[in-house]
C-alpha cells in the first residue's frame, strides 16, 4: 500500500478516535457503499487497483498499534461475506503470534548489530565460534590477528587482514570440545575446565585463550567458543618496565597479588604462575579474580595495558 494509505480521511481520524477494533471492513469508514465509492480515498486507493471492498486488520500490543494490513478485493469479486470475516477472525491469532516473533527478532538483531558496532571498535582481537566452530563474530583486531598468525607480522602489513582463523586453534577447539563430550557423558560437564591458552609454535608473542562458553539456564543449545588473541610483542619491553617502574594501580594490591600481576604482565600462563610463586593453580586463579576486581579490567590484556 502507499506510504500515505492509513493516513488518508477517514482512516485517519478513526485511529484518532482511539478505538481499538481489530477487524475494520473499510465500509463502515462510510454512512453508505456509494458514498463510498464517490470518495477521494476511493478514486486514489481503489479504483487504480480495480478494487471495490477492503478490509484492514489491526494488531495492538498494550495500547500501540504495532501493525497494520489492509485486503482489498476486485470488484468483480464482490464485498467480504460473513465466511471471509469469520476466516480472518481465525487467522488472526496466529498473525498476531508471527508479528511478535518477528518483533522479537528485530529487537534481538538491533541489540547484536550495536555490539558489533561496540566489539568492532575494540583493541583486543575477540572471535566467537559456534559448536561447529563456524565463525559467529571476528572483529577488525581479530582479523589483523589472524593474518599475523598465518603469514607473518611483515607479510601481514603488505595484505589485507583476510586470513582464515588458524588451524591450531581450530584443532585446540575440536579438542576442547571433544573433552566437554566425555565429561558430559560423565556427568561431569558442569565441573568442567573450559579454558585453555595456545601460543604460536614459532611466534611466542601470539596467544590466544580458548573458553567454552555454556549458559547454565541452556538446555538444548550447544556451548560456544570465545577466543581472547593477544599480541604481547605490540607492548613492547612491557615486562621490563612493569617489574622495574613504580606503578600506581600496584598500590590497591597485596604484596601477592602485586607479584601475581607482574607475571601476567610478563606473559606467564597460570601454570607457570603457580610453579613460580609456589601456589596451587586454585589459588593463582583467586588472587586473578581479585586483580581484576580491585582494578576494574575485565582480562589480562587489559591488566597489561592498565600495567604500562
Amino acid at each position: 500500500m502507499p506510504a500515505d494509505f492509513f493516513t488518508a480521511e477517514p482512516l485517519k481520524s478513526y485511529l484518532a478516535s482511539g478505538r481499538r477494533k481489530r477487524l475494520l471492513p473499510l465500509r463502515e469508514l462510510f454512512p453508505s457503499r456509494n458514498s463510498f465509492f464517490r470518495s477521494v480515498f476511493y478514486s486514489r486507493y481503489f479504483a487504480p487497483r480495480e478494487c471495490g471492498s477492503g478490509v484492514l486488520l489491526f494488531f495492538w500490543k498494550r495500547q500501540r498499534l504495532i501493525c497494520s494490513i489492509a485486503i482489498l478485493r476486485p470488484v468483480r469479486e464482490g464485498d467480504f461475506s460473513e465466511a471471509h470475516m469469520k476466516l480472518l477472525r481465525h487467522l488472526y491469532p496466529q498473525l498476531m503470534t508471527a508479528l511478535c516473533r518477528i518483533e522479537a527478532l528485530e529487537r534481538e538483531r538491533s541489540v547484536l548489530v550495536d555490539i558489533e558496532r561496540f566489539l568492532g571498535r575494540l583493541p583486543l582481537p575477540t572471535i566467537i565460534l559456534r559448536w561447529n566452530l563456524k565463525p559467529i563474530y571476528l572483529n577488525r583486531a581479530a582479523r589483523e590477528f589472524c593474518a599475523v598468525w598465518e603469514k607473518g607480522p611483515e607479510e601481514a602489513k603488505r595484505t589485507k587482514p583476510s586470513s582464515a582463523i588458524p588451524n591450531e586453534i581450530l584443532e585446540r577447539c575440536r579438542r576442547l570440545r571433544q573433552q566437554w563430550l566425555e565429561a558430559e557423558r560423565q556427568s561431569l560437564a558442569v565441573s568442567f575446565l573450559r579454558e585453555e591458552q595456545l601460543c604460536h609454535p614459532r611466534l611466542a608473542h601470539l596467544r590466544a585463550t580458548i573458553r567454552l562458553r555454556h549458559l547454565r539456564s541452556a538446555r538444548v543449545a550447544r556451548p560456544h567458543f570465545l577466543i581472547e588473541c593477544e599480541d604481547l610483542s605490540r607492548n613492547g619491553g612491557y615486562s621490563q618496565r612493569a617489574s622495574s617502574s613504580a606503578l600506581p594501580a600496584l598500590a590497591r594490591l597485596t604484596i601477592r597479588e602485586q607479584e601475581v600481576a607482574r607475571l601476567v604482565c610478563a606473559g606467564q600462563s597460570n601454570k607457570e604462575i603457580a610453579s613460580a610463586t609456589h601456589l596451587s593453580l586454585a589459588m593463582v586463579k583467586k588472587h586473578l579474580h581479585a586483580i581484576f576486581r580491585k582494578l576494574q579490567v575485565p582480562s589480562r590484556s587489559r591488566l597489561v595495558a592498565l600495567m604500562l
